[in-house]
């Protein structure tokens, strides 16, 4: 009997030690994954906007540019503002819009 409450204590601690592992990997490399996902939404807002607006090609056309590179990002258009907005869960977002001479522009984020 006590050998096995013995395997069990281990087993809990070496579980216990895993998960504290995954959430401090998880912690420190937080801001890292925020830019990246910021960044992917960005990528897809300005592509899928320069292709809807800029280059007159329909949606579904528009989300093959993007597939393989920003396949985490979910993009939702917004025509009467000629905008798209890209987002990618839990990591950050992207508002993309039409300007007549100057193309698709990325509005400026609100600081954190």
């Amino acid at each position: 009997m006590l050998h096995t409450e013995m395997k069990i204590d281990w087993a809990r601690g070496l579980l216990v030690a895993l998960l504290l592992g995954f959430l401090g990997y998880g912690a420190w490399h937080w801001s890292a994954w925020q830019r990246a996902g910021e960044t992917g939404a960005a990528y897809a807002a300005r592509i899928t906007c320069s292709c809807r607006y800029v280059g007159g090609r329909d949606a579904k056309s528009c989300a093959r540019d993007i597939k393989d590179d920003a396949w985490m990002a979910s993009v939702n258009e917004v025509p009467e503002e000629k905008a798209v907005r890209a987002s990618v869960p839990l990591l950050g977002s992207a508002r993309a819009v039409f300007r007549p001479g100057y193309g698709c522009l990325i509005e400026p984020q609100p600081p954190r």
